[in-house]
């Protein structure tokens, strides 16, 4: 294993009954720096343990009040011990003896006379473990305290910023029906609108975002129930209503009177509102959003088609991968956060679904998701 270690930083037990044995092995292993304490029978080693707590033991076999079997076992009996690696010391070498080392919890063997270079690379080979378990362990706690705050992160996003974002949009939404270009100029007027549009995206983003941290941690519990997915999505187009009126964009909805779906309504409605949203920053001024809802089988498909700027074939693979985090820019150079499509591919495929793309540059995209019927 190529890891540098420290063998300063590591205390090994040797535990053997003969006494130049002991003498030995602690200056082959202070030679190599390592940190040596020594015992010279099982009860010794056990009382050793407790108060020197080594990194590595290396363990004789045969010694005369207790063997370094039942030592071992009454080691791994112990919580807080059972995890210290143990090389057997021994002159036996039949199969037998190899079996029960390993079933008493040995983690390797060393034959009597021992040689040098075996003992150093043997016990180097186990201290390099110790050291990348620790390196994980302490891994593993650090990613614990980054999930922690991240998770604290996504409250405040969660709380503190939706709240006022909700209330400047409905402010902002406000002003700009209650007060025309001819009362306060065009300038002002296309300012307002500026402002009321970055509002509307900053407010979906942080919904977007909400959304995804508490799927992604686990947090969002799918509620499924029998929806009726034509009015679901004429109420989701009537909120996009005033942009669409801003962006002379015509939003038209072509679907059977009314077809169910056994889906989580705050699920679907994040979908058809992100898969519109999208198609309205790609579409031209004077555009149109066909949105379809039709049935298949078991299946109610829902397309949303812009006529806009599509999306370059090389680009196209790119979409729907987490690890890419593509976007692009609108056609008013409405900027993306590459967030929405991945919530809704989450969401489809959470509530039994599909969803899929189909693009042409400078004709458009149709972006589609199916459902389970009820």
């Amino acid at each position: 294993m190529n890891m540098e270690i420290t063998p300063s930083e590591y205390k090994i037990l040797v535990v053997d009954d003969v006494l130049s044995n002991v003498l030995l092995l602690k200056v082959l292993l202070t030679n190599e720096k390592f940190n040596v304490v020594t015992a010279m029978n099982g009860n010794q080693a056990i009382k050793m343990v407790e108060t020197e707590l080594p990194d590595l033991i290396l363990l004789d076999v045969m010694m005369p009040d207790m063997s370094g079997f039942e030592v071992a076992q009454i080691l791994k009996s112990k919580p807080g011990f059972s995890q210290i690696p143990i090389i057997f010391l021994t002159a036996l070498n039949s199969t037998a003896d190899i079996v029960k080392g390993f079933q008493t919890g040995a983690n390797d063997f060393i034959s009597k006379p021992f040689n040098k270079e075996e003992l150093i690379i043997r016990v180097t080979h186990q201290i390099s473990l110790i050291a990348a378990k620790r390196i994980i362990y302490n891994q593993t706690e650090e990613l614990k305290r980054t999930i922690k705050g991240r998770d604290k992160l996504y409250s405040v996003i969660a709380h503190d910023l939706r709240s006022p974002m909700a209330s400047i949009k409905m402010v902002l939404n406000m002003l700009l029906m209650n007060l025309p270009p001819d009362k306060i100029g065009q300038e002002m007027h296309e300012l307002l609108n500026m402002a009321n549009q970055t509002t509307e995206e900053v407010f979906s983003l942080l919904d977007n975002l909400l959304k995804w941290t508490k799927s992604q941690i686990g947090r969002l519990n799918v509620v499924r129930q029998d929806i009726e997915i034509v009015g679901v999505t004429a109420g989701v187009i009537e909120i996009f209503s005033i942009m669409a009126e801003i962006k002379q964009i015509k939003i038209s909805l072509h679907a059977p009177v009314q077809v169910e779906v056994h889906a989580d309504i705050d699920m679907i409605k994040t979908v058809i509102r992100n898969l519109l949203s999208n198609a309205m920053k790609f579409s031209n001024i004077g555009g149109e959003v066909q949105v379809v809802i039709e049935e298949k089988d078991d299946q109610v498909i829902v397309h949303v088609i812009d006529h806009g700027r599509g999306i370059k074939k090389e680009d196209q693979s790119k979409l729907l991968h987490a690890d890419t985090h593509f976007t692009t820019f609108g056609t008013k150079n409405e900027e993306g956060s590459g967030l929405g499509l991945l919530l809704c591919q989450d969401f489809v495929r959470k509530n039994g679904g599909e969803l899929w793309f189909s693009s042409e540059e400078n004709k458009g995209s149709t972006f589609s998701f199916y459902l389970p019927k009820k």
